[in-house]
């Protein structure tokens, strides 16, 4: 892999990640562009506890363009767009209209190819590879920055889910505080390892479902599972076998075996439905552990914490979402439509050819 960082012409940082080591990255920026203005600022909410980002500058970001308007397609002769060069393999580029900013965080688009008609699912391993490197590296050097407490990678895929660029992307975000859904887990780990005389809850469950029938797909190094109370009509939960707490601390053999593991898992969540449907829409989440001081989960450090990524889709049956409505929402009480046994079942059924 060879990193190049640049600058784009408002002054946010571009890298390209490429496959070659002799790829030459000098295109310039050539836009007239001003300085990017951000209004930014997280609220703490005293009743629940958890924070809030106001970005009221999001309000005028970049809407379902035209194919011949993406902003994340290489620039070709006049049509400029936010990567320079007219080719690229996987690029990482400051948000321009980010949800944090300067001293509440930071936000990154990463672009997992220059073709807009792709999907992540249609990489090779060798590209898929090449993005695991780069989410690794963007957590490294994100987890460096002052502001920065916790790092988290993730895709959004689909109109359904949300997303207003159709170019196969995916976002970073770098919170100056850890998140509410991880902070969950650290009470749960500490909790057990209080009762069980210093046990590990990722493991436990690890173990559980291993022997258990929700098991999507398994390899050596990573094992996919529908979770005992999944949230979500279509939820897969994938972990690398030897606990790890973030993307840093996979090794070699795991770094190699999850592009066959991981594409594998994204075409069968297209075969859900039946041939014909439209692309399942999902959001694909890597946890970490946090990099700040732990102190308000007494017992519990980074290594207890188990990386993994929550892959799930909205869409409960052909045609018809699954919407949060008031017990959701309002309660944070989900109701599942879906047996998580039937789901598993169903994954393991359409296992791609």
């Amino acid at each position: 892999m060879k990193k190049t960082s640049t600058r784009l012409a408002d002054g946010r940082e571009l890298i390209y990640y490429d496959l070659r080591d002799d790829t030459v990255r000098d295109a310039v920026d050539r836009r007239p562009l001003e300085r990017t203005v951000t209004t930014s600022e997280v609220r703490r909410d005293p009743l629940l506890g958890d924070s809030v980002a106001i970005a009221s500058h999001r309000q005028g970001r970049t809407y379902h363009p035209p194919k011949d308007e993406c902003p994340l397609c290489p620039s070709q002769g006049e049509r400029l767009s936010e990567i320079p060069d007219s080719s690229y393999d996987v690029v990482v580029f400051e948000n321009r209209f980010p949800s944090l900013a300067g001293d509440s965080g930071r936000c990154e688009v990463v672009c997992f190819t220059s073709d807009h008609n792709a999907s992540f699912a249609d990489l090779t391993e060798e590209q898929a590879r090449l993005v695991l490197d780069a989410w690794t590296d963007r957590t490294s050097e994100l987890s460096h920055l002052p502001s920065v407490e916790q790092v988290f990678c993730f895709e959004n895929r689909g109109a359904e889910i949300g997303v207003t660029l159709g170019h196969p992307h995916g976002q970073i975000y770098a919170y100056p505080f850890t998140t509410p859904r991880t902070a969950l887990m650290l009470r749960s780990l500490a909790a057990h390892k209080d009762a069980t005389g210093g046990g590990n809850l990722f493991d436990a469950v690890l173990e559980s479902e291993l022997a258990g029938e929700r098991v999507v797909l398994e390899g050596e190094h990573w094992v996919a599972f529908v979770p005992y109370a999944a949230h979500w009509p279509y939820e897969v939960h994938l972990y690398p076998k030897r606990r790890v707490p973030d993307l840093l601390g996979l090794d070699e053999e795991a770094r190699t075996e999850f592009p066959q593991v991981y594409l594998e898992l994204l075409k069968r969540f297209d075969r859900i439905f039946g041939e014909g449907e439209p692309p399942t829409p999902y959001i694909a989440a890597w946890h970490q552990a946090p990099f700040g001081a732990l102190e308000d989960f007494e017992g519990v450090g980074r290594d207890d914490f188990a990386l993994h990524l929550e892959l799930f889709t909205i869409r409960r049956t052909s045609g018809k979402l699954k919407f949060l409505a008031g017990s959701e929402s309002g309660m944070n009480v989900f109701i599942n439509d879906i047996r998580p046994e039937a789901a598993a079942k169903r994954l393991r059924e359409v296992a791609s050819s």
